[in-house]
């Protein structure tokens, strides 16, 4: 897939197509970004770029070598995942991906590997990666995907170069949707409650998806210190498991968005068909409060996505929100 193929990251594509021309690519990338953002995407692309012989900077996307890799079939790149009923990558399957880089390759000028989710390394595993990383057999190429670069051993992140995918925008995602042939009212409602992620956008259900925002909402209004309650009901029915906990995250960080830019007297929002609610939102608070909140949700879901207690995270957000006197 040529990178023209990938929205949403043309400063990223442009660094990488530079170093493609200039000859100077990394051996060891991290590209940290939510899931779905195209990371993997953007990973494929670059290697197949490499792996091509008609461009400098990209692939042309017809040769046997950019045909092979976009059937999912390259003898030369390796993907590296948790087998099935297993949560983390073991011991086991690093080996074989060090034996597999240490052969000459079979068709391609270099091997090169893609390990996603690279936070389920274990500790084992983790550490043995770190001497292919340093000295990566036959000049591999080897890029680690992940949604947080904060939960891999400091020593990894010092041997990558760190890449960092911003969630796509709603604006992209609309359009995505609707290219993959969902209509464009859907794809309106979808793309605000993706979090930046297109392959979250296609999973998610839209019947369900309008039922939990009203109840977000609902309960978002209804919060007051006064009435503690309040906070710990709020809790108490939106919180589930570490997924859906995110999930209402992602709603909570594209409400208070639009509020910010409300307040800022921007009135290009996301989440048009519920503008009144979120012009209440923007309306009970002061703009620095709702600036606050912002990060407060951010650092919310970065407890949540470390194994945080869910309930317990979003007891403490709500409380927070709840108090109006600032």
């Amino acid at each position: 897939m040529p990178f023209a193929d990938i929205q949403g990251h043309d400063r990223i594509i442009e660094v990488l197509r530079r170093s493609l021309k200039s000859g100077k690519t990394a051996h060891s990338y991290l590209f940290e970004g939510v899931a779905g953002c195209g990371r993997k995407k953007t990973a494929l692309a670059l290697i197949q770029a490499l792996f091509c012989k008609s461009s400098l900077d990209d692939a042309c996307g017809i040769c046997p070598s950019c045909r092979k890799i976009d059937g999912g079939n390259h003898p030369d790149i390796h993907l590296l995942a948790p087998l099935p009923d297993k949560r983390d990558i073991s011991i086991d399957q690093l080996r074989e991906l060090q034996r597999e880089l240490s052969l000459r390759p079979y068709e391609a000028p270099r091997k090169a590997c893609i390990i996603d989710p690279a936070e389920r390394l274990n500790v084992n595993s983790a550490n043995s990666l770190l001497k292919t990383l340093e000295e990566p057999p036959g000049n591999a190429l080897i890029i680690l995907l992940t949604e947080n670069a904060g939960m891999l051993l400091p020593t990894i992140r010092s041997r990558c170069q760190l890449i960092r995918f911003a969630p796509l925008s709603p604006e992209h995602i609309t359009s995505l949707l609707e290219r993959n042939g969902m209509p464009p009212e859907t794809a309106a409602l979808v793309a605000p409650m993706s979090g930046g992620s297109f392959q979250k956008a296609m999973e998610l259900d839209n019947e369900l998806l309008i039922g939990r925002r009203e109840a977000v909402l609902s309960r978002v209004s209804k919060l007051d210190i006064g009435r503690i309650a309040t906070v710990f009901d709020a809790a108490e029915e939106l919180s589930g498991n570490r997924d859906s906990t995110l999930e209402l995250l992602d709603m909570l960080l594209s409400f208070f968005r639009d509020a910010v830019h409300l307040g800022a007297g921007n009135r290009e929002i996301v989440n048009r068909s519920v503008t009144p609610a979120i012009e209440s939102i923007a309306a009970r608070r002061s703009f620095p409060r709702n600036l606050e909140l912002l990060e407060q949700i951010y650092e919310t879901r970065r407890a949540v996505q470390r194994n945080a207690n869910s309930k317990l995270a979003l007891d403490h957000l709500f409380m927070t929100m709840a108090d109006n006197s600032r």
